[in-house]
């Protein structure tokens, strides 16, 4: 489903541009690449770099690979990240996204990630906001597609539990939600 993986890790990258001028870790097996030697893939691996932004991303994506927003793996771990970008939003088809050993400390955070219809697998641990109350509860409830949380399942009786949390945390949401009904 993800073609070969596009690794930069471990290039001590500073900026997402920097990839422009290097070529991806050799891999197992080669890149496919289109005709304008694009490269045929929907996973990034910029793990283990000293990137704290992501300015310049889709400019970047869309210099390197032939369908850009079709990215659905990106590996962004152990960078110096304090804030999820913006520009993670318009990757419409992400379904696996690690940030996990980052810098990120509050879990409003999380909520720029809402606006990613197919993700299920998000990794933070390692990052300040694991230590909020409610951490589970709070990705469970703002990202309701998630499967798998710090690689760890969501179980049935997680969504539940969240539902109740949800419930006592808005009561006036809850019971404008139920005339509406």
């Amino acid at each position: 489903m993800f073609g070969s993986p596009v690794d930069f890790s471990f290039r001590e990258l500073n900026t997402v541009s920097d990839m422009l001028s290097d070529e991806p870790n050799p891999g197992a097996r080669p890149l496919k690449r289109d005709s304008e030697q694009k490269i045929l893939s929907s996973t990034l691996r910029l793990n283990n770099n000293f990137l704290s932004d992501l300015t310049g991303l889709m400019d970047t994506l869309s210099a390197l690979y032939a369908e850009p927003t079709r990215l659905a793996w990106l590996d962004l771990s152990f960078n110096e990240f304090q804030h999820i970008h913006p520009v993670l939003t318009q990757l419409k088809e992400l379904r696996l996204l690690y940030l996990h050993g980052n810098r990120v400390c509050k879990l409003s955070e999380v909520d720029k990630l809402a606006a990613l219809p197919f993700l299920h697998t998000i990794t933070l641990h390692g990052n300040p906001i694991v230590t909020e109350r409610d951490y589970r509860a709070h990705l469970i409830s703002t990202l309701p597609h998630v499967k798998m949380i710090d690689f760890s399942a969501v179980t049935k009786q997680e969504r539940e539990l969240t539902s109740v949390w949800q419930r006592r945390r808005n009561p006036l949401k809850t019971m404008s939600h139920s005339k509406v009904d």
